[in-house]
């Protein structure tokens, strides 16, 4: 593994198994790999945006790291419902997400499916989420997937991600940037008066060669090293602060800029 550094409601409630039949999210499958979000997405994008600049005051960190063309993986963190709209907001990308099945019930379902939305059906093993990861990304464009799986319960990361990441990352030698968000765990505070900052932060791409069949451990492996670099940029923002780690990537930054000048001048 070589790397680069680059219908009928028969639906349980939460994140239990979905009853329904995988031929009910068919239709959904199809949009999603023959067609691009429409103007749902933007409309979306631009009222969460607006939301969470006003009440959670979100500021991401390092945007310009997620690459403007070709095939995309971002692999955040998973701690809100609010995730989706945090992680896309401010990148000019449009980020398809695979979502769990249950949200796909009128009248939702019709904004999800327009806005780029795809199911993976809970509780049963889905190639049909992954096949249509796999036609996004080979039409060049920008999937999500939480390294987690599902929502954490406590607002503390995994001790370890679920292999999915890691098989789609070798499957398609799409680039993969971790993602930490920070902070989101607590938007449900909201309730009390209290609203959280929420800080995004987007790590340096890295890429896979391809492997068609990947066994477990190689997922697991993949996977593996993804969150790690997520933990990595959670941990900085937890011990740092969002304003400690701007403060550190503009050092980098700097530092960069010297080493280019001093080799062009060498």
């Amino acid at each position: 593994m070589a790397k680069l550094r680059l219908g009928e409601q028969f639906v349980a409630v939460g994140g239990g198994r979905d009853e329904r039949p995988a031929e009910f999210f068919d239709a959904f499958h199809e949009r999603s790999r023959n067609e691009e979000p429409n103007f749902a997405y933007e409309i979306v994008r631009v009222l969460t945006g607006l939301w969470a600049l006003t009440f959670f005051r979100a500021r991401t960190i390092s945007s310009e790291k997620v690459p403007q063309s070709g095939p995309v993986i971002l692999a955040p963190n998973h701690g809100s419902f609010m995730d989706h709209f945090f992680l896309a907001a401010f990148i000019r990308r449009k980020v398809r997400f695979m979502a769990k099945s249950q949200l796909f019930q009128p009248p939702l379902q019709y904004v999800y499916s327009h806005g780029g939305v795809f199911p993976l059906r809970r509780g049963h093993r889905d190639e049909e989420a992954f096949i249509t990861a796999r036609t996004i990304l080979e039409h060049g464009g920008c999937v999500a997937m939480y390294c987690e799986g599902s929502r954490s319960k406590d607002g503390k990361l995994s001790e370890r991600p679920k292999p999915g990441i890691g098989k789609l990352a070798l499957q398609t030698g799409a680039a993969v940037v971790p993602v930490a968000i920070h902070g989101s765990s607590k938007v449900r505070n909201w309730r009390k008066g209290q609203f959280p900052k929420v800080t995004v932060q987007y790590g340096d791409p890295i890429r896979w060669e391809t492997l068609a069949d990947p066994t477990r451990e190689q997922q697991m492996s993949v996977a593996d090293e993804i969150f790690g670099e997520v933990k990595v940029l959670h941990g900085g923002l937890e011990t740092l602060g969002r304003k400690g780690v701007l403060a550190r990537v503009r050092e980098q930054r700097r530092i960069e800029r010297r080493g280019k000048k001093r080799a062009a001048t060498a």
